[in-house]
């Protein structure tokens, strides 16, 4: 074999170059983030669900989705404008129970479940907002702690008639999609093997709306003001801008994501327990979020799966999975800051150097 067909010439590494770039500007693309959240529904539950030892647990994919839009939207909040909220269960709790209620004294449509859901998020979301933003740091942290908590004490105690107190509210009743198309309703042949049902379509397409509208969200000028609010606020408002408007556009974004989340669970779970109110649940999404990995649209996806995951399977096979959720989570955090979606980018920018290596 002669050395010139063992050393790349310098026209195949430019090819190479050039793939890559093409690759990257491919990979920065609105749509491109899209299709991998359309991918992501139609792949998941094919592999998750037709493994033997996970057959039948296509609600818990449903329930991922779920999470994955509150997560999503927690991350708008934390990951991009560097506010760290323990009171987020207010909006996912708050916006579940308007849901319920709704279903019961009014119309169980499953899209105005939802509307109605998110329209109580956003209403609390500006309220609580407008009175915790004027502290920041800890302050701000420990206020929308004590605003959920108070949420959660209302619910359980003066507003348990409504609420259905210690027993959560039972009485949801989720009638057909557009009133019309039943949620059990499967599909059949390919269709069945891809779309499953209409209550997963539902899910799912909510999902990877979230996707798109969390994607445009941070690729907006308003994304990168959210983002330099993150990096140094001081700098922000000498340029003139109003930082506190656009940390409340932030948070209300957020709480928006958070009441479309409860929302879908409310028709998931055809139940809503007080404790969506209590601060553990707050306390779930920041470290699924942080797990997942801060910053990134897909990252609290990562993190909702992992911590699903512990939750709903491995507690069933492990008494302590609380100390395996502690253990990742500290290993994670500990060795990659970036959480497990900064893994992936790690593992594909070293692949990216090494092939780059091999081509020069």
């Amino acid at each position: 074999m002669s050395e010139q067909t063992e050393t790349p010439t310098s026209a195949e590494s430019a090819d190479a170059a050039g793939l890559f770039d093409r690759w990257d500007a491919l990979r920065e693309r609105e749509s491109f983030s899209i299709l991998g959240a359309i991918a992501f529904v139609v792949v998941f539950p094919m592999i998750f669900t037709n493994l033997p030892a996970y057959n039948g647990y296509m609600s818990l994919v449903e329930l991922i989705y779920i999470w994955a839009i509150f997560a999503i939207g927690f991350d708008l909040l934390l990951g991009y404008t560097g506010l760290l909220s323990f009171g987020h269960a207010v909006f996912w709790g708050g916006s579940a129970y308007a849901a319920g209620l709704f279903s019961a004294n009014f119309y169980g449509e499953p899209l105005l479940m939802v509307l109605v859901a998110t329209a109580t998020a956003v209403v609390l979301a500006l309220i609580i907002g407008v009175l915790s933003l004027r502290r920041g740091g800890i302050y701000f942290a420990i206020l929308t702690l004590a605003f959920g908590q108070m949420m959660y004490f209302l619910a359980l105690g003066p507003l348990g008639g409504i609420t259905g107190g210690e027993d959560g509210f039972t009485g949801v009743s989720v009638e057909p999609l557009l009133g019309v198309i039943g949620l059990d309703q499967g599909f059949a042949g390919v269709l069945g093997t891809v779309f499953h049902d209409i209550s997963y379509v539902l899910f799912a397409g909510f999902f990877v709306l979230a996707v798109a509208v969390a994607v445009r969200i941070v690729r907006s000028p308003y994304g990168t003001i959210f983002q330099a609010i993150a990096e140094n606020e001081q700098r922000v408002r000498f340029l003139g801008l109003n930082v506190w408007r656009y940390k409340i556009t932030a948070f209300v974004l957020s709480g928006a994501f958070a009441g479309v989340a409860g929302g879908l669970h409310t028709i998931h779970a055809q139940y809503v327990a007080v404790g969506s109110l209590f601060w553990i649940t707050s306390g779930d999404i920041v470290i699924i979020t942080v797990l997942g990995g801060i910053g990134s649209v897909f990252g609290p996806v990562a993190g909702t799966v992992a911590f699903l995951y512990i939750e709903n399977i491995v507690s069933g096979e492990i008494a302590f999975w609380l100390l395996v959720l502690g253990t990742l989570f500290v290993t994670v955090v500990w060795l990659f800051p970036a959480g497990i979606w900064g893994i992936v980018s790690s593992a594909r920018s070293t692949v990216r150097e090494q092939l780059s290596e091999d081509d020069s």
